[in-house]
């Protein structure tokens, strides 16, 4: 499945009425040039599930750095690196939600 389409599901799946009030998703540019992701965790079932820092740079505009903290999941990236980013969140929540 296409990773936009995917976290468009994930994100369904997590709003109950209440939960997309208060938490979501967020997508955002930054100026160097490259990406923000911020995915709320609290009331998911990845909310206390541990997350082991990826970080990587091929060089000044191809780098990429994900953790969990305080209950949401942090990414950055430079401006291709988004979909990379998106994918790493993917491949953590779907080992997760399998067990």
């Amino acid at each position: 499945m296409d990773i936009l389409k995917w976290i468009q599901n994930w994100y369904f799946e997590n709003c109950n009425g209440d939960w997309e009030h208060m938490y979501g998703v967020k997508i955002d540019t930054i100026d160097n040039p490259g990406w923000t992701v911020k995915i709320d965790l609290v009331e998911t079932c990845l909310e206390n599930e541990h997350f082991e820092i990826i970080k990587g740079e091929r060089d000044e505009e191809d780098w990429y750095y994900c953790e969990v903290r305080d209950g949401m999941f942090y990414g950055a990236g430079g401006v291709g690196n988004l979909e990379e980013i998106l994918n790493y969140f993917r491949q953590w929540a779907s080992s997760i939600e399998r067990n």
